[in-house]
């Protein structure tokens, strides 16, 4: 069967919440305006997720599976599927649903135009230190930047899968995801969806790693920026 995209879902110890995430995927599947399969990463789960996970894709069509033999990181995570992808767009959601697939229909119509598009979590379901914290990280990320993009953390996206093959992964890239598009003079849409609180699970990020690392990782975004190589080959013979 040819798919037309592929649902990105990274999980990490989200046993009490994913039996929720299936059902939404599952729901969604059947009503994409695209052929969408789903491939989900654990990475390195200690709890039932990974068990989990490989009984649904099992008794499931349209969903498949990697699981990392220990913990490793989003950004990891995230390389992994991006080099397994083999349709021409690819998404990236969240296992907490907070951010639900049925948006994804929001971000479809600009795919064509624009080489990635976001969501803006404009309204967002969260305590007030999360929002604090992702909001002064995400206006350093833009003093370094310049993407100008109000939620780069949003955990919705759509990016062609051409484009996500050839963003060199390190930890805590996923921050950077649109700026690195804009690297490969790749477009820009950014896109107001719906968020919803945490029913389930706990989340994996604290002010350190929300604002802390991410601020270290602008050096990082800065260096890669000077000796990014590109180039478009003009003929072949």
């Amino acid at each position: 069967m040819t798919y037309e995209f592929t649902i990105i879902v990274p999980v990490y110890n989200e046993e009490a919440a994913i039996d929720r995430l299936f059902q939404h995927l599952k729901k969604y599947l059947t009503l994409a305006t695209k052929k969408t399969c789903v491939l989900f990463v654990d990475d390195g789960s200690n709890d039932n997720s990974a068990a989990l996970i490989r009984t649904f894709c099992k008794e499931n069509e349209g969903f498949s599976y990697l699981l990392f033999a220990e913990n490793s990181g989003k950004g990891a995570a995230l390389k992994a599927a991006f080099d397994a992808t083999e349709t021409p767009l690819l998404g990236y959601i969240d296992a907490d649903l907070q951010t639900y697939p049925e948006d994804f229909e929001l971000l479809f119509p600009y795919s064509e135009q624009f080489e990635l598009v976001t969501g803006w979590r404009k309204l967002r379901k969260d305590t007030f230190i999360k929002r604090i914290s992702s909001k002064i990280g995400n206006s350093v990320r833009i003093l370094f930047t310049k993407d100008n993009m109000h939620d780069t953390g949003c955990p919705l996206k759509i990016i062609h899968t051409n484009y996500a093959k050839k963003i060199p992964m390190f930890k805590g890239l996923q921050r950077f995801l649109p700026a690195m598009v804009l690297l490969q003079n790749g477009k820009l849409k950014e896109v107001v969806i719906n968020h919803y609180p945490r029913i389930a699970g706990k989340s994996k990020y604290s002010f350190k790693n929300r604002f802390l690392g991410p601020f270290i990782d602008c050096f990082a975004y800065v260096w890669m920026k000077k000796t990014y190589i590109r180039f478009t080959i003009k003929e072949k013979g």
